[in-house]
């Protein structure tokens, strides 16, 4: 498994792997893995010849007041995963490698990041935008992989993929749960026991949304009531907010003739969790 931190590198890397007849697969990452991530490695692995995972905490991306200087980092052990994996190269960037001192140019996605996280977290969806469109620049991947976990995230990169004209296939992966439910992230780690047991409301109040819809729900505000009523009966969560809205669009008020994405995001102590599923009709 080779390791680039060099941009220039890492694309002459890749135009080789073309030039070859090669099918190059990304999967983007801001390390600190876990079996979630692995999961998307496998895809990568199953559908191309040359798998590149990226390991790149984007400071573009933190808003004030965020974790990014304390975001968990662990290098080794993040490459010890990959291999495991059988993934070809790592691309680990210095952040001055990927933004110059005088960077003008960003890329937004437009009006599928207003709202949900879009709309708690100003400029987030930018900074995504921006680094996933330079990483494609400079892997030049035939596809990259995507979890649904953060599914606002997946439906951004979908648009602009679309917008501007990259030649990359996206591929979705859904998300990662431990037995007991609880969503993969690799800011799990920041909770305590304690919080780890309150944090399974998240996906408690999935299923709850999941059920009323399947029982014939008259509206998509009866399936977000469903999901907030477990979330409120724990002190040590804090509801960011809960909304159901077209899955395609990311549109407020849906229909429910189509698929619909429950969405949730909220405090656990001081960790900010997110969860989702998508019902269909």
């Amino acid at each position: 498994m080779m390791v680039i931190t060099s941009p220039g590198e890492m694309t002459r890397f890749a135009e080789s792997a073309r030039a070859s007849g090669k099918r190059i697969g990304l999967v983007p990452t801001m390390g600190f893995l876990h079996e979630g991530h692995l999961t998307l490695m496998r895809e990568g692995r199953r559908q191309s010849s040359v798998l590149v995972a990226s390991i790149f905490v984007n400071p573009t991306q933190f808003c004030p007041g965020e974790d990014f200087a304390r975001y968990p980092r662990n290098f080794e052990r993040d490459c010890a995963m990959l291999q495991t994996a059988a993934v070809d190269v790592v691309f680990a960037p210095e952040p001055s490698a990927m933004y110059s001192a005088d960077a003008q140019t960003w890329v937004e996605a437009g009006e599928i990041t207003s709202g949900l996280c879009g709309a708690h977290r100003p400029g987030h969806f930018r900074g995504v935008t921006t680094v996933v469109a330079k990483l494609f620049n400079i892997v030049k991947p035939h596809l990259a992989v995507f979890g649904e976990k953060d599914f606002q995230q997946l439906r951004a990169i979908q648009q602009m993929v679309r917008d501007l004209n990259f030649d990359v296939e996206i591929i979705p992966v859904p998300i990662v749960r431990e037995k007991d439910g609880l969503a993969m992230s690799s800011r799990n780690a920041y909770l305590s026991p304690a919080e780890r047991e309150d944090a399974l409301a998240l996906s408690l109040a999935i299923r709850a949304a999941r059920e009323k819809h399947r029982a014939g729900a008259c509206c998509a505000e009866e399936i977000v009531f469903a999901a907030t009523r477990v979330l409120n009966r724990l002190k040590g969560v804090a509801i960011e907010y809960v909304e159901a809205v077209d899955a395609e669009t990311l549109a407020r008020h849906p229909s429910l003739d189509r698929p619909i994405l429950i969405a949730i995001a909220a405090r656990v102590g001081k960790t900010r969790l997110i969860d989702n599923a998508v019902l269909q009709p």
